[in-house]
């Protein structure tokens, strides 16, 4: 998919928001949804998406939707710090298949990242999902921190 696609609004983000696939919620507000990543390339990976937005990417989403994203993952990252302690944080956000983005729902993920601790890659399907019991574990610890 390239940077100017539609937006679909069957796309698995779109689904997530209404319900219709499940996921385990870090935070939720009127206008922001937080989830684990079901294929997280580290303990804590975490993603969040607007809720109303049909944006494909960071070249289509509105500014102040964008300011307001960025508010959010900027808040859950300081509670993943304070939950998990990791080494470091990275922040991600993929803008086209050429760049990696694999959802095309503008979307930005928390990484957290350990000295010396191993990185799964993006969108790795091989890599396995997730057990929801051992995202939803991490993420009361995420949760409590906020």
């Amino acid at each position: 998919m390239s940077l100017r696609e539609t937006y679909d609004p069957d796309n698995i983000f779109a689904k997530i928001i209404k319900g219709d696939i499940p996921s385990v919620t870090i935070y939720e507000d009127d206008h922001v949804l937080s989830f684990m990543d079901a294929f997280p390339q580290t303990r804590g990976h975490t993603l969040v998406i607007p809720k109303q937005a049909q944006a494909t990417n960071l070249l289509t989403v509105e500014a102040d939707v964008l300011s307001m994203l960025i508010q959010r993952t900027q808040t859950i990252a300081q509670a993943i710090d304070r939950a998990l302690a990791p080494d470091g944080i990275r922040i991600a956000q993929f803008n086209g298949a050429a760049a990696g983005q694999s959802v095309f729902h503008i979307h930005f993920h928390i990484i957290p990242v350990w000295e010396g601790g191993a990185m799964k890659p993006h969108a790795d399907p091989d890599s396995g999902m997730a057990d929801p019991k051992a995202l939803e574990e991490i993420a009361v610890e995420i949760r409590a921190a906020l």
